[in-house]
């Protein structure tokens, strides 16, 4: 089979991301939007300053900690040691740069979108972009030396604004549409039940400890669970709202992220698997995330990997519950059957669902297991109805399988969304689904 490895397809969640399968544009950047003297100063210092970005963002970091030790509050301090925030940024600011410069350039409006709604998830206040820019543009500097002259610095410090100003409109909206503000984004909710999903999986059931109404959530959306860790230090991490079924609570599913090849094991996941019980309190935030599947009345296609199934359950309640005659195809990948949460569940859900069907690939398949194959997913092999919309959650190289293969098979590019957990690396690693 010409799939990726199961092993490979199932890396720990992160999270997991109001939008829908034709989401509403985020502000893009556009050619003229920089003034001309800028354009020519950044057209000709794009190659350099991209040949060096993870360089200036790896300055960047620990410049602004060091001034500001109280975002480490709020930055992923799990992916600042593995590198991957760094890499993001930097492969973010050099897009947005080439998107304002060249009228052929992909688009940018994925990328805005989904840093927005991760901002909002975080409670980021506009005052911080000024913090941001500082340090950001200071690494510039100092990685490239002489080169930036003055006429360099100010096109650079053009196109940060630009790309802050838009951000910072974005999510303006986004907070104005969640009816909270920035610096109250965060709710405390109690937790009422601990369900043993699967291996080093596990489920949370939150209610408001405020006894207030949940906030409206879609299908597919994530929220920020801060935990106030043992050794003192805070740390976010997103997860996705794995059920909507009780429109009291809501639930998240955590994979317990062990260490590979001497790393450690991730510090926030693990302490939700054994120092979180029922009663204790965790702060969240609203829903975000663009990852949302309208009322479409096309089939729909959910292929995960690992932790991504945590977006297909409540998509499935959503059809079960408001489109019953929607057909649905539910394809997700694992190392082993132990390993697939919510696999019950999710088949409990789709027998509301008029046309629901399932396929499971393991890289180890029990003997008395007949009803999933062995191997990597290979959707090659299974029928597509027309008119195809597909949602894919899993690592970057599983739903670059899964893309390929369906654009093979003539599905529409436009037709095909992702969600990423964690950084969104797909622009600095390859073309990124429409």
């Amino acid at each position: 089979m010409n799939a990726v490895p199961t092993a490979v397809q199932t890396q720990p969640a992160a999270p997991t991301p109001t939008g829908s399968e034709t989401p509403r544009p985020a502000a893009a950047p556009k050619p003229g939007l920089l003034s001309a003297e800028s354009a020519a100063v950044v057209a000709a210092t794009a190659p350099a300053v991209a040949a060096h970005a993870e360089e200036i963002t790896a300055l960047f970091y620990p410049s602004m900690f060091a001034s500001h030790p109280e975002l480490l509050r709020i930055f992923n301090q799990g992916n600042q040691a593995t590198g991957e925030q760094s890499r993001a940024l930097a492969a973010s600011v050099v897009a947005y740069a080439v998107a304002l410069i060249d009228p052929d350039a992909p688009s940018f409006e994925h990328v805005m979108r989904r840093i927005a709604h991760k901002h909002v998830s975080l409670g980021i206040r506009p005052e911080q972009y000024t913090i941001v820019g500082h340090h950001l543009l200071g690494a510039v500097a100092e990685v490239l030396g002489d080169a930036v002259t003055p006429e360099v610095a100010d096109a650079w410090g053009e196109v940060y604004w630009l790309f802050a100003m838009q951000l910072g409109a974005e999510e303006a909206r986004l907070y104005q549409q969640a009816g909270i503000r920035a610096d109250d984004a965060l709710r405390p909710y109690v937790v009422v039940r601990r369900i043993d999903e699967a291996h080093d999986i596990i489920s949370l059931v939150l209610e408001p400890a405020d006894g207030l109404p949940l906030p409206t959530t879609e299908p597919g959306q994530y929220v920020s669970v801060f935990v106030d860790l043992p050794d003192g230090e805070r740390q976010p991490r997103q997860y996705t709202v794995s059920s909507t079924a009780s429109g009291t609570r809501l639930q998240i599913t955590v994979n317990r992220a062990r260490g590979v090849d001497g790393a450690p094991d991730g510090r926030v996941s693990t302490h939700l698997h054994e120092g979180v019980r029922v009663g204790d309190r965790l702060d969240v935030s609203s829903p975000c995330g663009d990852f949302v599947v309208s009322d479409a009345a096309g089939p729909l296609l959910l292929a995960s990997a690992g932790a991504g199934i945590t977006t297909v359950l409540p998509i499935v309640e959503h059809i079960a519950r408001t489109q019953p005659q929607r057909p649905v195809i539910v394809a997700h990948a694992d190392r082993t059957a132990r390993d697939h949460a919510l696999r019950d569940t999710v088949l409990h859900v789709g027998r509301a669902i008029d046309s629901f069907t399932t396929y499971a690939w393991y890289e180890h398949v029990e003997p008395d297991d007949t009803r999933s194959a062995s191997g990597y997913m290979d959707l090659r092999t299974i029928d597509l109805p027309a008119d195809l919309q597909v949602f894919t959650c899993g690592p970057l190289p599983f739903m670059r399988h899964v893309r390929t293969t369906l654009l093979e098979r003539g599905v529409p590019a436009e037709h095909i969304r992702y969600e990423v957990f964690g950084p969104d690396l797909w622009a600095s690693q390859g073309e990124p689904p429409a």
